[in-house]
């Protein structure tokens, strides 16, 4: 079991940081741009919140790739199992079951499950924060 806690802390640890890139450089975009005061336009907030989400959708991609990658090395799947899929279940917390680690792995899936709800939370906080700072520069709000 401890290993197992090993091999998941340190995937987590590596889409953490993949996280902390790519939030870092959303939140430098949306303060360099929360400098220039923008007029009111439903456009000025479609310009910036479709390539804000695209980007964290495109992060949230490549941690499932890095935990399918995980589960290939330690052969944590069944052998019958799309790694990227089981992958993608386990981090988008589904639970569709028709996919189950192997036994000595089990831990896994909800070790992949716990990150992919910590990032999604994260991710909706920043996505919230960039709609805020637009909408105070499109609004003249505080």
């Amino acid at each position: 079991m401890l290993r197992q806690f090993m091999v998941g802390g340190g995937v987590s640890l590596v889409t953490i940081a993949i996280h902390a890139l790519v939030m870092t450089m959303v939140v430098q975009v949306a303060r360099a741009m929360g400098r220039k005061r923008q007029p009111h336009s439903s456009l000025v907030l479609i310009a910036v919140m479709i390539p804000t989400i695209s980007v964290l959708m495109a992060a949230h991609v490549i941690e499932v790739f890095v935990w399918a990658l995980a589960y290939l090395i330690f052969d944590a799947a069944p052998a019958v199992a799309s790694l990227v899929y089981f992958a993608f279940v386990n981090y988008a917390t589904l639970g569709y079951g028709d996919v189950l680690p192997v036994e000595r792995w089990r831990l896994l899936g909800p070790l992949t499950a716990m990150n992919g709800m910590l990032l999604f939370g994260w991710s909706t906080a920043v996505i919230f924060e960039v709609l805020r700072r637009t909408l105070v520069r499109t609004l003249d709000i505080k």
